[in-house]
């Protein structure tokens, strides 16, 4: 059975958490058993308060996450990880093919750069790649504006979930799934974005 990080930080186990009062909490729990405030322990002791430390924050890091929390509450209640789906949305299909394009043509151009070794080359390049940078930091605002209504989607669901019983609660299942798929496409295609912008600062 999965710890359970609601639990562990004190937190009703829902799909939506402020990020705010979260922080609050971890703060004030993490501090009481942080190793450092036992000077006097001994050795077992101290080892124990390094382990609830540690459990501690990575709860916070869990809870503090909207995709990893659905991961983890679904991983509660259906006492199963969510199975992986492949298969990309239809109403994601441009954005997937977008970003996938925008991939490909930035990592042709890095390639290219890594063959020059001419100074004056290298300065046109690193003129060009400014441009890729730019196209790549429209790209991810575009995906930080459906990452928000995926936000506010999330706080929809949240709002039915405290309100109903457990059958309802079950029934909301599997749209949590969906979301929970969803986060992880964008939160994939944004590092990969983010990847090929550092490549290109560089």
């Amino acid at each position: 059975m999965a710890l359970d990080y609601f639990a562990l930080l004190d937190e009703p186990r829902r799909p939506w958490l402020d990020s705010d009062s979260l922080k609050k909490k971890f703060l004030a729990l993490s501090t009481s058993v942080h190793p450092d405030k036992m000077p006097s322990a001994s050795d077992s002791e101290k080892g124990a308060a390094s382990k609830n430390f540690a459990e501690l924050n990575t709860a916070f890091n869990c809870l503090n996450n909207p995709k990893l929390r659905l991961l983890h509450l679904l991983e509660l209640e259906l006492d199963a990880k969510p199975k992986d789906i492949q298969q990309i949305p239809n109403d994601l299909a441009n954005i997937f093919a977008d970003v996938s394009m925008a991939c490909s043509s930035a990592d042709r151009f890095l390639a290219e750069k890594a063959k020059v070794t001419s100074p004056l080359l290298q300065v046109q390049l690193f003129e060009r790649g400014q441009e890729w940078v730019e196209k790549l930091n429209a790209l991810q605002k575009r995906l930080a504006g459906f990452q928000e209504q995926l936000l506010t989607e999330l706080k929809s669901l949240d709002a039915k979930w405290m309100a109903g019983d457990s059958q309802a609660r079950n029934n909301l299942l599997k749209d949590l799934e969906n979301l929970y798929r969803l986060f992880s496409y964008f939160n994939r295609w944004n590092g990969q974005i983010q990847e090929r912008i550092v490549q290109l600062s560089l």
